[in-house]
């Protein structure tokens, strides 16, 4: 059940103004000049009327914290790689400015059966790739199959699809050959869709960026050079990415320019977006003082400074950021040691003084805000309350029996952690909270970028490691799902067969049933806070400088965290 609160904060994002380009952004006006002791009046030429201001340029120049890990849609894990396939690509629906599944390549809703199992979907016939081709049901059915094809390799294909489209996980597993997905082309326009049973939030996930189209001809002539660089890139989206390569001389520059193709090409008004790369809080907001970009992300020294200004901005979100706890490692399979690291943290401080942007304690594994009871609509976080918290005397209690539990007296483990300025500071905090309280203990932080924490954590090579999840539909499965034994995001070694039992049941039984599988969520969280497999550290609000003057980005509860299709400079 979509959240009516969520549904308004994003309306009220969408209707205020948050962005402005910072060329052609304010006009200036100079008297003309006249030599002549005439006034327009005296000799008839002139009038009085004040000159009209320039229209400004619709251009936003932006920074991004990481550089794009890929555009693959098939390969694509995380927030940036979807920020900008969503940008760029579209797939049968796309999120609208009120978080509602809207017609993109579809020409409208689609018929399902009224077993909830089969989805007809007429698309469009006037949506047409970059290089001319026609958009058609074949590109779904391609991408789909190539995102659960084993050879392929994917992580999200797998993870989406499974248990949802019809032979999924037996193509996944290469029981049944990729064929037998179920998903067909009647005609060029016209895309079927099988389910492996009735899935409450299907429609959600056609917005998300796993289910965007690929022409075969164009990627299968790419070759492995597919998706390595812009050039390498055909688009159907509101935007073409351009001068993107991350292995060329400016790998941390790039733009979105409009597609002048795209079928609602009236739609968007912006011309282009600009983006670097800029890792450093100071650097960005001296860049945003000089007008060189128009949106900078602020940390708690800067947040004082600038709150209260038009400039200053946060947005809350329902992306949740923990700790997770490898029980590969044989301290960390040890309970109470789990138990002893995840009460040690003074998460209070780490909102408001660390971070300083409106980010909120997080006490469980789904956000507040985010999911509702069926019938009573109470809010999922109220009903399981505060399942984890700060608790430093039961952690040295813990921590003590853990350790006896082991035969040994100290513990060294590696965290692994970003190499952004907060990253760094958050991570030095918790290094330094945990090693205070835990008598012991030593970690050893190690920051890297972005794209080789995804590698690390994809081999399961950390100790600890501080990571983040944001919601990929509006269901609670989206963030209890993962944890499973035998999700690919299941790279901790965490196996409970009472959790993998309860989300299950959610996910086949109780499917429609929506009481008792919200219940069997409540639960689930439960049996898995119980076991402090992961340490819940904040749900995340972010704090921005943001020039006035643009009004319709929207800020999206799930995939990509902005649209820029309906943004327009006044």
């Amino acid at each position: 059940m979509r959240n009516k609160n969520w549904l308004l904060l994003v309306l009220a994002l969408f209707l205020s103004a948050v962005l402005v380009a910072c060329s052609g952004g304010e006009t200036t006006e100079e008297e003309p000049e006249n030599n002549d002791t005439e006034t327009p009046a005296d000799n008839g030429e002139g009038n009085n009327e004040e000159p009209a201001e320039e229209a400004p340029e619709q251009v936003l120049n932006l920074m991004e914290a990481s550089q794009i890990p890929t555009m693959d849609s098939s390969h694509a894990t995380d927030a940036v790689a979807f920020q900008y396939l969503g940008e760029s690509m579209e797939g049968l629906y796309r999120l609208d400015e009120n978080a509602s599944p809207t017609p993109g390549m579809a020409a409208g809703e689609p018929e399902v059966s009224e077993d909830g199992l089969t989805w007809t979907i007429q698309l469009r016939d006037d949506a047409v790739w970059s290089n001319g081709t026609p958009v058609t049901a074949h590109d779904f059915v391609f991408a789909w199959r190539r995102a659960v094809d084993p050879d392929t390799g994917s992580e999200y294909g797998p993870f989406m699809m499974n248990g949802v489209i019809a032979n999924a996980e037996k193509v996944n597993n290469g029981d049944v050959p990729v064929e037998d997905l179920g998903v067909e082309a009647t005609s060029d326009t016209e895309l079927v869709i099988t389910l492996a049973k009735p899935v409450p939030y299907f429609y959600g996930l056609l917005t998300f960026g796993t289910f965007l189209p690929l022409n075969e001809e164009f990627v299968t002539a790419q070759g492995d050079d597919y998706a390595l660089s812009s050039d390498n890139l055909i688009y159907n989206g509101p935007f073409l990415l351009q001068d993107w390569n991350p292995t060329g001389e400016n790998p941390d520059e790039w733009k979105l320019v409009k597609n002048p193709d795209y079928w609602d090409a009236e739609t968007v008004t912006l011309e282009e977006l600009t983006f670097v790369v800029n890792k450093e809080t100071g650097t960005g907001v001296n860049l945003y003082e000089t007008d060189a970009v128009d949106r900078a992300s602020l940390t708690a020294e800067y947040v004082e400074q600038y709150r209260g200004t038009e400039d200053f901005v946060t947005l809350p979100e329902p992306t949740l950021f923990y700790l997770k706890l490898n029980q590969g490692n044989e301290f960390l399979a040890n309970l109470n040691i789990r138990k002893a690291l995840a009460m040690s943290i003074n998460k209070q401080d780490l909102v408001d003084v660390i971070l300083a942007n409106g980010s909120v304690v997080s006490t469980g594994a789904v956000p507040q805000n985010f999911s509702a009871h069926p019938e009573t609509s109470e809010d999922f976080r109220e009903l399981n309350g505060d399942l984890i918290v700060e608790d430093k005397e039961s952690a040295k209690e813990f921590w003590a029996t853990g350790l006896e539990e082991l035969g040994v007296d100290s513990i060294e483990l590696e965290y692994l952690g970003g190499d952004s300025e907060v990253a760094v500071e958050m991570d030095a905090y918790i290094k330094h909270q945990l090693e205070e309280n835990l008598e012991g203990l030593t970690v050893n932080v190690v920051s890297v970028p972005f794209e080789e924490r995804i590698a690390r954590d994809e081999a399961s090579k950390y100790d600890i490691q501080n990571s983040g999840w944001g919601p990929d539909y509006l269901d609670p499965n989206t963030w209890l799902e993962m944890w499973t034994s035998t999700s690919p995001y299941m790279t901790m070694n965490y196996n409970n067969e009472e959790y993998d039992s309860l989300i299950a049941e959610a996910n086949n039984e109780l499917l429609t049933e929506p009481v008792e599988r919200f219940e069997n969520f409540l639960e689930a969280e439960q049996v898995m806070m119980e076991d402090a497999a992961i340490v819940p550290l904040y749900q995340r609000s972010r704090a921005y400088l943001w020039r006035p003057g643009v009004e319709g980005v929207v800020f999206n509860p799930m995939g990509a965290d902005f649209s820029y299709k309906w943004a327009h400079i006044e």
